[in-house]
């Protein structure tokens, strides 16, 4: 089996704690910050137990590895990925290699930019409301799961405490300027094109996805994480069929256990059985494998 989980860093690192979110963990290093990914898991707007080893893992690297990949089209926060490079800050270097990257500070653009390929999910569950996607007004008659003729652009207002708000792009407009909006609309569609068409390659669909902005210098960049499973829905080729949910490459296991189980939805949910982190580890594992060409 894999190494074990890490569940945090708090006890390795030599620095201040900026921000503890759901999986990715910031400390503040002066001029930089070090984002440190756990292998905590949520679902459901709950941190779940236990923690699912190598999940950290695959979604550095497979960050790293996209923002190498799109640094021509847009430039990104990256510094480095390279925990050697950190001296006595990180306590214990082989636990977190290749779980931290040191990043430029930017300040934040509070719009979630999702670019939409399919209608699925929370999309498909607004157009068979109101034929629409964020005011998008779509074909009449389309199926679960239809490829869309042209991804679109479904921003989401950024909420730190609750769900991120869907909004039309008009909204958008409003909240960060037209100009800006544009701009991020633009450079969305773009890398979803780029990374649709690479993940098509490999067998696998792109079927949504979402990117989160920063201000550097004046500059627009790409910050946060990138077309992983995480912030991603991969589906395999061969596993694509309309009308039902599509079992996707990243924590469905975890988000099906649940489902299937007496969980009330109301409190934190008893430990998840062996099996599944299990198998959601498998699952990280092969995403990765499959995009990259390399295994762990």
């Amino acid at each position: 089996m894999t190494s074990s989980a890490v569940s945090t860093a708090v006890e390795l690192i030599n620095a201040p704690l900026l921000y503890k979110g759901k999986v990715r963990e910031l400390y503040d290093l002066g001029e930089n910050v070090l984002i440190v990914v756990t292998d905590r898991i949520s679902a459901f707007d709950y941190v779940l137990d236990p923690a699912v080893p190598e999940k950290g893992n695959v979604l550095n690297r497979l960050s790293a590895f996209w923002f190498g990949k799109t640094k021509e089209l847009m430039e990104n926060h990256v510094v480095h990925i390279d925990v050697d490079l950190l001296g006595d800050i990180v306590k214990d270097k082989e636990a977190l290699r290749n779980r931290v990257m040191v990043v430029h500070k930017a300040e934040r653009i509070d719009i979630e930019c999702v670019v939409r390929g399919c209608i699925t999910g929370g999309g498909w569950r607004q157009y068979q409301e109101t034929g629409k996607v964020n005011g998008i007004e779509l074909p009449k008659n389309l199926r679960k799961n239809a490829l869309l003729a042209q991804p679109i652009f479904t921003p989401a207002a950024k909420n730190d405490v609750g769900h991120d708000e869907d909004i039309p792009f008009e909204k958008m407009q409003e909240l960060i300027g037209a100009d800006l909006a544009l701009e991020l609309q633009e450079k969305s569609l773009q890398l979803f094109s780029f990374a649709r068409e690479y993940c098509a390659e490999r067998g696998i669909i792109l079927a949504d996805c979402k990117f989160e902005f920063g201000l550097l210098d004046g500059r627009v960049i790409l910050i946060d994480e990138i077309f992983t499973p995480d912030a991603s829905r991969f589906w395999a080729k061969d596993k694509y069929v309309l009308d039902i949910e599509i079992d996707s490459m990243d924590k469905e296991p975890v988000r099906t256990y649940l489902s299937a189980s007496s969980w009330d939805k109301n409190s934190k949910p008893d430990p998840l059985p062996l099996e599944v982190v299990e198998e959601t580890t498998r699952r990280y594992l092969d995403i990765y494998h499959r995009l990259t060409g390399k295994s762990l």
